[in-house]
């Protein structure tokens, strides 16, 4: 590849990632409208499925959100009965995050999303793996160099 084809939109790995970002996420749309969430929503019940009883701080690095963003999609799934934000008696300006019943008995129905997704792109199981493993050292690197 000489240096013009660098500057070629179909050379940047950035556009394609972003792309493809986008399209995953399309692919979540379906899979998600049952369960009455959004894509982000998702994530967050994934973090809180995995570690119930958190602070909205350590949902945000797990999820690499600031709570600007944060807040306003804990309120949207604490209305929906899913959650609740809970002030410390020994710290009030901890807000931990719990589950539900409704939040947790959730998780029986996301079982289904993963497979679904993986239909969805058109993926084997063991690409899904490579794929996940090129991004986590893409991350880990791009990671390194910002610090």
């Amino acid at each position: 590849m000489n240096d013009a084809d660098w500057l070629r939109l179909d050379a940047q790995l950035c556009f394609r990632l972003y792309a493809a970002s986008r399209a995953v996420t399309r692919c979540y749309q379906p899979l998600l409208a049952g369960l009455g969430l959004t894509y982000p929503q998702y994530l967050v019940m994934l973090v809180l499925w995995e570690a119930d009883d958190l602070t909205v701080k350590a949902i945000g690095e797990r999820l690499s959100l600031d709570s600007g963003t944060l807040t306003p999609l804990l309120k949207r799934l604490e209305q929906a009965g899913l959650l609740r934000r809970e002030r410390r008696a020994g710290n009030e300006r901890e807000v931990r995050i719990v589950l539900s019943e409704a939040g947790r008995d959730l998780r029986e129905q996301a079982k289904s999303v993963p497979p679904g997704l993986m239909a969805a792109m058109g993926l084997s199981l063991e690409e899904i793996g490579a794929l996940r493993g090129l991004l986590d050292k893409l991350l880990a690197h791009a990671g390194a160099a910002e610090g």
